[in-house]
């Protein structure tokens, strides 16, 4: 009975047998078997996809095929200053635009200004052609030369955007001084239009004027007395009113002149007075240099658009 028990027990670590050790022929020939299989799997890889070897660089293994990573793809970074970038293209486009048509307007107008001025210089109809033929061609050249200048400047060409930088201070210098020309012309003909204005001040001191005289001529007829230079007096008076009347009315033909002097006093607090002078001189140089700009303008807008 005690046989039958201790026989039915199942050890529950059981030790593996021993492997027996290959002598070296087993070994040559697993070798021999194992070279032949990697030969067959690769002249099957070979049918299968025959193109694949040229692609593979020499040296180059599946081992290293397979332990080999893609390059890494640096990541995208976008900076606040790309989007404002973006962000700004448009206003930049519109201000571009924007200084461009303004360059040409000005350009017209000076244009017209130059042209008009250098005309009326001439003694014949050919000698105004052609002095009109200069101011028109000072102006176009005193438009596109700063873009071009400053084109050769950032080619390193210094002495060619020397030479244009020159040229274009001269013809800006012409043009300024028919600015000068054509501008002045003008407002003194309009201002002397409106000096001769005759006003009812005017119209009442010229009656008085004219009865003192009569009353003058009368009493003195007989004889040079004391009325006869009370009249004259009285003359010498009415004169001096018709002078105030009129230089009243030539104040009054310029009432922008008038205006600033006071806009000026009164932001001075009296510290500042200019006189009529002062601000028509003024006047008269904006008013010559303002059309004559549209080259630096349209250089401006170029160097927006190329930000």
């Amino acid at each position: 009975m005690a046989d039958d028990t201790a026989a039915s027990v199942i050890p529950l670590h059981q030790v593996p047998p021993k492997r027996r050790a290959k002598t070296g022929a087993e070994r040559s020939r697993a070798y021999r078997q194992r070279k032949r299989k990697k030969g067959k799997a690769a002249a099957s890889l070979n049918d299968e996809a025959p193109s694949t070897e040229l692609l593979i660089p020499e040296g180059f293994s599946s081992v290293d095929s397979v332990s080999a990573e893609p390059p890494a793809t640096p990541p995208v970074t976008v900076t606040v200053s790309d989007v404002a970038r973006d962000g700004d293209a448009p206003s930049r486009s519109i201000s571009g635009i924007l200084l461009v048509a303004a360059a040409l307007a000005l350009t017209g107008v000076g244009v017209a200004m130059n042209g008009w001025f250098a005309r009326s210089l001439g003694a014949s109809d050919v000698a105004g052609w052609l002095f009109f033929a200069i101011g028109v061609a000072s102006d176009l050249v005193a438009l596109v030369m700063p873009s071009c200048a400053a084109s050769l400047w950032q080619a390193c060409q210094r002495v060619t955007a020397a030479a244009g930088w020159a040229v274009w201070i001269v013809t800006f210098v012409f043009a300024v001084t028919a600015g000068v020309g054509f501008a002045s012309v003008n407002i003194a003909d309009v201002t002397q239009a409106r000096a001769s204005r005759v006003t009812p001040a005017v119209t009442a001191a010229q009656a008085a004027l004219s009865d003192a005289m009569t009353a003058r001529d009368r009493e003195c007829k007989g004889g040079v007395g004391k009325f006869c230079r009370e009249r004259e007096a009285a003359v010498v008076d009415r004169r001096q009113a018709l002078d105030q009347a009129v230089h009243s009315v030539g104040q009054t033909a310029d009432p922008q002149t008038d205006a600033a002097i006071r806009i000026v006093a009164w932001i001075s607090h009296g510290l500042m007075r200019p006189t009529g002078d002062d601000f028509a001189m003024l006047r008269l140089i904006l008013l010559a240099l303002l059309p004559q700009i549209g080259g630096i303008l349209l250089m401006v807008s170029k160097a927006t658009e190329m930000r």
